[in-house]
């Protein structure tokens, strides 16, 4: 499909300022995302609830807690994988056939969730966790490299960038949400992977405007080196599916020590990885010094998404069980809930951008628009404490608002923080960790994750009120700990404004 890109090519010089001021080739990356989001969230949006729902409605019949928790696990399966797709783009593929390769396998997977059988729902699974880890940090990593790091643009670029990723957000759950309503979970899944096959077309349709398309890699192995890496990635997966394999049948490898698994690979990666990258003798003193403020922006990333990620998983159980599904007389499913989300993302990333661009220099540093993002984030969960608080039983209905008002809080959020993060993280980047420390970036989503698939098994055994306030609490605690930093991140940042 790549066949006529020149190794060296770059995008037409008028493509400069064609998208709204921005580089032309943010349209097509952007258009990836809306079709990508569009497929992974309209899945995320009903996956929960359709492992939570009775077999015999065509669920697989777990309980609350348990579903939200490998709902997590496959989160934090998918930013794991991200690693790899960091390190494949950076040594072996390049970035643009990275995103080509990671967005083949992820409609392949949603298509096998298509066909309503278990086994195939654990395939598409795996598939979509393969193709997001090489997705997911690449084209982020190529939105980076359509700016000069001066380039006072790029916040904005970034958060119209987020924009389109919420267009397929918003879309996304409501067309996968009313099929799986009233067609079945897997006429859901079909949706998605059609919207993604979408974006695969018009991902190649506009490569010429993509800055950096290649077809090596920048840090390319030595031809040795990288017949041994390819030999060794193949007789390691073949491994790991032998043994998992073996352990299932032998009944050791359940579903609950899965997760569990997971959970502490999430914890070890981010740390070896760190430690590699610290101790790496292409990574120069100053890049060094740049990569110890980013691990507070790491942590603060993580709070954030920890308490996100649940938009997708209590806070949609939530909705299906104790939240009016109703709003002016029309019935909506619980997943349309959502939308919301993605919606006010939408609304409000273009003014959050037009703002930044408004104020150029004397915007807040990146450090406290990511705490600031951290602050909301918590609110979001502390303002559930109050519909669900005060009542005798677990009957009761809330009104719609409470949990739009919720996602407003954390939709704001996430632009604030995934935006800025993003941003900061091409910027600081050392040169010969490009993809791979926006892979470490995804790797706060996969802690996140991991530490969400632990402590969601627990809103099945405490009060509703309990676990919303003691986590948003400790969200706010951690934004305001970053701002109380800010002096410090700002000296240590530079060149991130």
């Amino acid at each position: 499909m790549d066949g006529d890109i020149q190794p060296d090519s770059k995008p037409p010089p008028e493509d400069d300022h064609a998208f709204f001021g921005q580089p032309r080739g943010l349209l097509t990356l952007s258009g990836l995302e809306v079709w990508e989001r569009f497929s992974f969230l309209g899945m995320q949006a009903i996956l929960v609830l359709y492992f939570a729902d009775s077999v015999a409605h065509d669920g697989l019949g777990m309980s609350p807690g348990t579903a939200a928790s490998v709902s997590a696990a496959y989160g934090t399966l998918v930013y794991l994988v991200s690693v790899a797709g960091g390190w494949l783009a950076d040594r072996i593929l390049g970035s643009y056939r990275a995103v080509l390769w990671g967005g083949i396998l992820i409609a392949c997977g949603h298509y096998a969730m298509a066909v309503p059988t278990a086994a195939m729902t654990w395939v598409g699974l795996g598939l979509i966790s393969a193709g997001t880890g090489l997705l997911k940090p690449n084209v982020a990593t190529m939105v980076g490299k359509l700016y000069r790091t001066d380039d006072e643009r790029r916040d904005a670029g970034f958060a119209l960038y987020y924009m389109a990723i919420n267009i397929g957000a918003f879309a996304g759950p409501l067309i996968t949400g009313w099929l799986g309503d009233h067609q079945g979970w897997h006429w859901g899944f079909s949706a998605a992977a059609v919207g993604m096959t979408f974006g695969l077309v018009q991902y190649v349709a506009g490569r010429r405007h993509l800055a950096g398309r290649k077809h090596s890699a920048e840090f390319a192995l030595a031809p040795d080196a990288l017949r041994r890496a390819v030999r060794m990635i193949i007789v390691g997966a073949v491994a790991v599916a032998v043994v998992a394999t073996v352990l299932a049948l032998a009944g050791w490898l359940t579903i609950g020590r899965f997760v569990d698994v997971l959970t502490v690979l999430s914890v070890i990666a981010p740390v070896v990885y760190f430690a590699v990258m610290f101790r790496s003798p292409r990574v120069t003193a100053e890049e060094r010094g740049r990569l110890r403020p980013y691990v507070v922006l790491f942590l603060a990333s993580t709070v954030f998404n920890f308490i996100l990620f649940q938009a997708y998983s209590t806070m949609i159980l939530l909705a299906s069980t104790n939240a009016e599904t109703t709003i002016f007389g029309f019935h909506f499913p619980a997943s349309w809930y959502a939308s919301a989300l993605g919606a006010f993302e939408v609304g409000l990333a273009p003014l959050v951008a037009a703002v930044w661009v408004r104020m150029g220099p004397r915007q807040p540093h990146a450090s406290n628009k990511i705490a600031i993002g951290v602050v909301l984030g918590g609110l979001s969960f502390l303002l559930m404490v109050l519909p669900t608080s005060g009542h005798s039983g677990d009957d009761y209905l809330m009104s719609v608002w409470w949990i739009v008002g919720s996602y407003l809080l954390l939709g704001l959020g996430d632009i604030l923080l995934e935006t800025s993060g993003m941003s900061a993280t091409t910027k600081l980047a050392p040169a010969a960790f490009s993809s791979q420390t926006m892979s470490l970036w995804f790797l706060s989503l996969a802690l996140a994750n991991g530490i969400q698939a632990q402590t969601v098994k627990y809103y099945d055994h405490v009060s509703k009120p309990a676990y919303f306030g003691v986590n948003g609490a400790i969200a706010v605690a951690a934004g305001l700990a970053v701002i109380a930093a800010a002096p410090w991140l700002r000296r240590t940042m530079h060149p991130v404004h």
